[in-house]
């Protein structure tokens, strides 16, 4: 990074630039102060002073991952509400390309719920040096108990605006989305709460069934969590919460793409039944994200990694996962087959207009936040970028 007239200025040249539209090929991007100031093509940059320029040497160079559902990872979990936890989460996160994420909690009791939120606004306020924090995502504690999967059902409750709205008196906007399940009571009038107060109401760890994620989704559902995981299932005379995600373009699907969670060719068919801009790709990670195998804990539960798959210690459900953005984009690309374009909407653009900050992140484009990342044609993360920052890719 240089200085002109006083400002922080960062060239890119040299890159396959992934925009919305298109592929620019040998171009540049010039980014002032933290945004992106002007997109280059190939002619255009041949007239710049490219001195202390990066050289991408022909890499893609690609809008910061968003990962809107990821519990921790290095160690630290969310619902540990300290600035240390979340300093080390976000710098991990970072280093595998994601450049702004919902800080997500599990099911657990009001007061630790409390806790996260308060950290989580206060880590915003301060400023944050590594991947950017959007707000919260409450991963319960208004799930059904017949579809708990990792989450502690000690804690699990009824759907009631209570504890929301004093939450969103206390820190306005910062709880950004709330998986539920719909079909327990009092759920729609929390989805109806939540969606008129700019809040994503999502359905998870949920026994709806088909006719009942269609009134959810009148009422204001618009998203889906890990689909196929802790949902009734697709059956072809009873469709169940995954036959409406398939079928209804109101909702947006997220998906773990780790080939362990969901098989790939049920990643594709969710490619095929969804449009272009409502599938999300996500990690669910967990503390053990970046760690060896061994025992850990998630909600107060014992988990146990073996070969980088988290499972309960009682029950053997699946338990979050280990995946980074960076692998969930290649496995999306090398194993799923969507375009290099195409796993960029999943990864960025579409979980930007989800959460409302496409105006400012999600993609390349004049005005937006400098968050890139810069990836190789074998797709290894090569240099990422948040705010026009280069943040270092070694963890320790």
């Amino acid at each position: 990074m240089s200085a002109l007239n006083g400002k922080e200025r960062v060239l890119i040249t040299n890159a396959r630039i992934v925009t919305e539209n298109r592929i620019i090929e040998n171009g540049s991007v010039l980014a002032v102060d933290g945004r992106i100031e002007q997109i280059y093509s190939a002619d255009e940059t041949a007239q710049l002073d490219v001195a202390g320029a990066v050289d991408a040497g022909g890499s893609w160079l690609l809008p910061g991952f968003i990962d809107v559902h990821v519990h921790g990872g290095a160690g630290a979990d969310f619902m540990d509400a300290s600035a240390e936890s979340l300093d080390t989460i976000t710098r991990f996160h970072s280093t595998n390309g994601t450049t702004a994420m919902l800080a997500t909690t599990v099911t657990g009791p009001q007061e630790a719920l409390d806790a996260a939120i308060t950290a989580t606004d206060a880590y915003i306020r301060a400023g944050m040096p590594y991947a950017q924090l959007l707000g919260v995502h409450l991963e319960g504690p208004f799930i059904s108990p017949k579809w708990s999967g990792a989450q502690n059902p000690e804690y699990i409750a009824l759907p009631t605006t209570e504890w929301l709205k004093d939450w969103q008196e206390r820190f306005p906007g910062v709880v950004k989305m709330m998986t539920l399940a719909p079909e327990r009571e009092g759920a729609l009038e929390v989805i109806e709460w939540l969606s008129g107060n700019g809040i994503v109401a999502a359905a998870g760890h949920t026994d709806a069934d088909y006719d009942t994620i269609s009134r959810a989704v009148d009422h204001g559902l618009s998203h889906a969590v890990h689909t196929f995981n802790a949902m009734t299932p697709l059956h072809h005379r009873n469709p169940g919460t995954v036959g409406a995600v398939l079928t209804d373009p109101r909702i947006h699907a997220e998906i773990i793409a780790d080939g362990v969670h969901v098989h790939p060719a049920g990643i594709k068919l969710l490619t095929m039944a969804k449009t272009k801009h409502n599938l999300i790709l996500i990690t669910d990670a967990m503390s053990a994200a970046g760690l060896q195998d061994g025992n850990y804990k998630l909600g107060g539960l014992d988990v146990i990694m073996t070969d980088g798959v988290c499972r309960l210690k009682e029950g053997n459900s699946l338990a979050g996962s280990t995946l980074t953005m960076i692998e969930g984009f290649k496995f999306l690309v090398n194993r799923v087959g969507v375009s290099v374009q195409q796993a960029s909407e999943y990864a960025s653009g579409n979980p930007a207009r989800q959460m409302g900050v496409a105006d400012r992140m999600g993609s390349i484009q004049r005005g937006k936040q400098a968050d890139l990342v810069l990836i190789s044609p074998s797709l290894n993360l090569e240099r990422v970028w948040v705010l026009g920052r280069e943040l270092s890719l070694d963890f320790k």
